[in-house]
């Protein structure tokens, strides 16, 4: 359901539009591409909650966001994406009547084998990027339901657009590889993002569904938030050839920041960066091919509710 005027609607990164009296829960948001989408989205007057397995880091970027927003309405609850028996509470912990907009932004990335897993024995990346995220949305839909046109926005990867799913082995126990695992890790996300808004739609849903990726998004090229991110002289110097091509966290945040925001985002839409789609303002860009296959992704889908024990039923709304 691509929408070729919501793509050409003007809109300024950085003069965004009120959303008092919203409510915004960003998972991950105690830093790196998250902080910045919680960073944007709270200078809308909307209450903002980040959601963070680490409460301490939590509060730093709560502190980091009050210091450059006066007046924010920040949030932090722990969330622990990797403990599905966790999320129950985590959700009580809101502690609000409606969500307006969750963005799925959390995850863990490991850079080198072994391969590790959850308490529930899930391969480390893929349980928590994506069945984190699928059994949460579950518990959420009720408060998404309350919201008049709430969003679901998932955050995928650039990685996930040379990798494909292997069904039958979507726990790597075969093949596992820590890039390879990542990358499809966050095609599966961006897979359940697709689909669930098919099932949004079919359900005639007040909810939106809709994937969003930053591009190239490098710390060198991310401004300092301290103690959130420092970024060094060294490392700006090292990291400005990159410019060319890539960008900060501060504008990978962006996509996700107008999938929220814009009323002209549509659900089963693809936001990324402009330029190439590394770097640069958000566009709506077409469903990568391997992402249009709903045969795949409703197998994922069914995959994804017997590996958790959650059971969306018929998705209302």
């Amino acid at each position: 359901m691509s929408s070729s005027t919501s793509s050409t609607l003007p809109w300024d990164v950085r003069h965004l539009p009120r959303a008092d009296g919203r409510v915004f829960l960003v998972t991950g948001g105690n830093a790196g591409i998250g902080y910045f989408v919680a960073e944007q989205l709270s200078a809308t007057g909307a209450t903002v909650v980040l959601a963070a397995r680490n409460p301490t880091r939590g509060e730093a970027a709560r502190a980091s966001i009050h210091s450059r927003v006066p007046g924010a309405r920040v949030r932090v609850v722990r969330l622990d994406l990797a403990d599905l028996a966790s999320l129950g509470a985590a959700v009580d912990s809101l502690d609000v009547e409606r969500l307006d907009a969750v963005v799925h932004n959390a995850g863990v990335a490991l850079d080198d084998p072994p391969r590790e897993e959850t308490g529930a024995g899930h391969e480390l990346m893929f349980g928590t990027n994506h069945l984190g995220h699928f059994a949460l949305t579950q518990r959420l839909m009720p408060l998404l339901s309350a919201a008049p046109a709430a969003r679901v926005v998932t955050v995928g990867s650039f990685a996930a657009k040379s990798e494909r799913l292997d069904l039958d082995d979507l726990q790597s126990w075969q093949d596992y590889r820590a890039k390879r695992t990542y990358g499809r890790s966050k095609l599966a996300q961006m897979h359940f993002g697709l689909e669930l808004d098919r099932r949004l739609r079919a359900a005639r849903s007040t909810v939106a569904s809709v994937v969003v990726h930053p591009g190239g998004a490098l710390d060198p090229l991310t401004p300092s938030r301290p103690p959130v991110h420092v970024r060094t002289a060294g490392a700006r110097l090292r990291g400005a050839p990159a410019a060319l091509l890539v960008q900060g966290k501060h504008a990978g945040a962006w996509p996700a920041v107008r999938a929220v925001l814009d009323p002209a985002v549509r659900g089963g839409e693809l936001w990324g960066p402009r330029v190439f789609g590394l770097r640069g303002r958000p566009r709506c860009e077409p469903v990568w091919n391997h992402l249009a296959d709903t045969a795949v992704a409703a197998r994922l889908w069914h995959a994804s509710c017997d590996l958790t024990g959650v059971d969306f039923g018929t998705v209302h709304g």
